[in-house]
Formats: C-alpha cells, sequence, structure tokens
C-alpha cells in the first residue's frame, strides 16, 4: 500500500490548476467526470520525487451531493487521502478485524475498489483506499505520456493551464496535525501500512518508501486533520492559499 494523493475540494478548479502549473511547474496528468464530481490530477514532483494532488469540483450534484455538501458544511480544503492497494478485500478484511468501520465500499468491481475511513477513526482526515484504475502500466510511464503528450482526458472539462514552469516545485510532505501523536502514528503504520523516518520534538515522520511523506504534529489546540501541505521548489519562501489549503514553498 502507498500514499497516491491528496485531494482538494473547490468550486473552481481552474485557477487552482493554473497555480500549481503555470506558477508551481506541476504536470498536469489526467483528469475525467464522474458522478458528483470532476476530478483532475497534477503531479507536484517528477517521475520519480514529489507527489500528486487532485483537485475536485462539484459536477452532476443533481445525482450525487457528496461534494456539495462537504464544500457547504466545510468550505473549500482537503477533502482526503487516497492510499492504493494491490489487494482491497484483503484490506478490508483486516480493518473490520481490527474495528474498524469502512463506509462506501464497493469491492466487487473487476477495474476498480474503494472503501473509505471516517475522520472520526482516520484521526480527522477522510482516508480513501483504492485498487484499480490504472491507465499505464508504470506511473513513469503516464509521466511520460502527460508530458509529451498531455494529460488523459475523459473529457477535458477544464481551459488549458498556463505553460508550465521549469523547473518543478516538488510536493515534499502533507501535515497533519493530531491531539493524540502516538495514537495516529500507530493508525499510520500499522492500519495504513507507512514506517517512521524521522521523529523530533512533537512530531513524527511517516513514508511509503518514496511512495509519500506524512508529517504528524501534536496540536491540542486546532481541529486535527491536514494543517498544510510542504513543498520546495524555485524562487523566494512563500506561503499560498489555494482552495482552502495552505501551501509553504521554501526554496
Amino acid at each position: 500500500m502507498y500514499l497516491d494523493h491528496v485531494a482538494l475540494a473547490t468550486r473552481d478548479a481552474q485557477p487552482v490548476l493554473d497555480t500549481l502549473v503555470g506558477e508551481l511547474g506541476g504536470t498536469l496528468i489526467t483528469g475525467a467526470q464522474a458522478v458528483g464530481f470532476r476530478p483532475i490530477h497534477v503531479r507536484m514532483g517528477d517521475a520519480v520525487a514529489g507527489m500528486m494532488i487532485e483537485i475536485l469540483e462539484p459536477f452532476a450534484v443533481d445525482q450525487s451531493d457528496f461534494l456539495e455538501r462537504f464544500l457547504q458544511t466545510r468550505g473549500e480544503g482537503v477533502h482526503h487521502l487516497t492510499l492504493k492497494s494491490p489487494d482491497l478485500r484483503a484490506e478490508l478484511e483486516r480493518l473490520l478485524a481490527a474495528g474498524f468501520s469502512p463506509v462506501n465500499v464497493s469491492v466487487d468491481g473487476p477495474d476498480w475498489k474503494e472503501l473509505f475511513l471516517t475522520p472520526k477513526e482516520a484521526h480527522g482526515t477522510v482516508v480513501q483506499l483504492t485498487e484499480g484504475g490504472y491507465i499505464f502500466p508504470s506511473f513513469a510511464e503516464q509521466f511520460a505520456h502527460a508530458r509529451e503528450h498531455g494529460p488523459w482526458t475523459q473529457p477535458q472539462w477544464w481551459s488549458d493551464p498556463p505553460p508550465r514552469a521549469e523547473p518543478p516545485t516538488f510536493l515534499r510532505r502533507i501535515v497533519v496535525r493530531t491531539p493524540a501523536l502516538d495514537d495516529t502514528v500507530a493508525f499510520y503504520t500499522d492500519i495504513l501500512g507507512a514506517t517512521v523516518d524521522a521523529e523530533r520534538a512533537g512530531a513524527v515522520d511517516v513514508v511509503w518508501g518514496d511512495r509519500g511523506r506524512v508529517g504528524l504534529e501534536l496540536d491540542r489546540t486546532e481541529a486535527p486533520g491536514v494543517a498544510r501541505l510542504e513543498l520546495t521548489g524555485p524562487g523566494p519562501a512563500r506561503r499560498l492559499t489555494l482552495a482552502g489549503t495552505e501551501l509553504v514553498i521554501e526554496p
């Protein structure tokens, strides 16, 4: 299992896309339309290093209003973290045995399976576990195709962003605040399959090899959940707010 992306909910994906690509050098990988939402995936980094940001915009809300309800209740911001598993049925059995109660479970499809853990069980953040949905044999091939030919679309519903800035800015860490650091570390390691990579006072970094990094920070004053995204790239140190989410960029 590995961390695939962080999803940001917004009512207007275009300015978020334009900034991620035109200012921060992200690579537009895929985009599609689905019931209740339409997603865009942007790689913040290259084929080896970095992470993916998914931008979610409401669509066909008369058929499913889950994203619209999220925006009405919480406003723009991080919607979920997504991890990919090679065997979601086995993950489901393991979660049930451990006392978890996954929701919106769909494990019967031949090409796509998913389930969700609620913020109450996942320490403040919706966590989606998935299997399938691959378009290319490897991400390296998908990234190379996107760089040469443009994103895979089904269909393209957004306007082309500005030319991609070079060199790219890399998403290095997703920072999650929690009032119960030890319990949250145990959840990410024992349940989500991460390993501890670094520890410091009041904070622990967990990783899935080279497939994602989450920084867990002790915070008893703010609500638990994703606090910010940390990136490195060209230009001065700065902070941006995109889709209600703080991006901290360091040289």
